[in-house]
């Protein structure tokens, strides 16, 4: 008798059936990416109900935002490899994923320059008071014009916190287009395209913006807090791209709520969405995003495309990049 998932070889030995691979995609993908693994293995999506089965099933996994925590792997008996698309891992327990022998791949340098273009764009409308005024004028305020200055940027000091793929990107932008003399600071970065500075607090004091480029971990929490916001310049801009972990939310507004900072441009949070109550949505001079510097139609689709290649490679047996692996 033949046993169960096993049929008779030509010769009449039992030759067992592999199952077929499985890519489960936990959250919205973009279709270029679901197409491409679709294509080269069994893929299951958000939308199927067998998806909440994963833990049982999974060979690799796709996942954009769905928090995959240290329980999940625990859990899964049969996954390889989990794809994250964005640069950002924090929503991947990678401690977890290690011990367990799971590799952790993310997308690095594929929204870098949407990212920059972001920051760019709340740094500019921080200065000049963009969405203040929209405000106003939609609410049918007499704006007088002498009573309503904004700083402009052109010939600026402005430090980038974190000069990687996106931080290097924005480093540029502003000394190209606004003449801009940039510090950059980065530990792990031995070389720098702009000066670099040895202490955060050097850059801190210097700046007349400081744009924020660095991953959430437990170095970077909080390294915005009480004590730096108070070494930057009171006319300073403060730009957050990156995880909303990074900056000490209550002492940023604390500072902002005494006139210390002129604006802040703020993409990330500690809590997503923020709650509608949050105090720094209470201020005028804090421009606020739900997170979607990355969010642009070519880099969703770019992302999701690498995160595709990255497990369907990954089942074939070929191993993924250094440079994209996190575990």
């Amino acid at each position: 008798m033949v046993e169960s998932g096993a049929r008779r070889g030509p010769q009449g030995g039992i030759r067992r059936i592999i199952p077929p691979m499985k890519i489960y995609i936990l959250d919205a993908f973009h279709p270029a990416g679901v197409d491409y693994a679709a294509k080269h293995f069994e893929t299951v999506r958000w939308d199927d109900p067998r998806v909440n089965n994963w833990h049982e099933d999974a060979d690799a996994v796709m996942v954009r935002m769905k928090p995959v925590v240290a329980a999940d792997i625990a859990r899964a008996k049969k996954v390889r490899i989990i794809c994250k698309q964005g640069v950002g891992y924090d929503t991947v327990d990678v401690v977890a994923a290690k011990k367990h022998g799971i590799i952790v791949c993310r997308t690095p340098g594929v929204n870098s320059d949407a990212v920059a273009e972001m920051a760019l764009a709340l740094g500019l409308a921080a200065g000049r008071r963009v969405a203040e005024f929209d405000r106003r004028i939609r609410a049918g305020e007499d704006v007088a014009r002498p009573k309503f200055l904004a700083v402009e940027t052109r010939g600026k000091t402005v430090g980038v916190v974190g000069v990687g793929n996106i931080g290097s990107r924005i480093a540029r932008i502003w000394a190209s287009a606004f003449s801009a003399r940039v510090l950059g600071y980065d530990p792990y970065v031995a070389k720098l395209e702009c000066k670099k500075v040895e202490t955060l607090e050097e850059l801190l004091r210097e700046s007349d913006l400081v744009t924020l480029h660095v991953p959430l971990n437990d170095e970077t929490r909080h390294m915005i807090g009480a004590r730096e916001i108070a070494l930057m310049k009171k006319s300073a801009v403060l730009v957050n791209t990156c995880r909303g972990g990074v900056v000490d939310e209550a002492a940023l507004y604390a500072a902002m709520k005494t006139g210390h900072l002129f604006g802040a441009g703020l993409d990330v949070w500690d809590v997503e969405p923020p709650p509608k109550d949050h105090p720094l949505l209470t201020l005028p001079n804090v421009i606020a995003t739900p997170h979607v510097a990355g969010n642009t139609f070519e880099t969703q689709e770019r992302s999701a495309l690498r995160v595709a290649q990255q497990a369907v490679d990954f089942l074939q047996g070929k191993p993924p990049l250094p440079e994209n692996r996190v575990a």
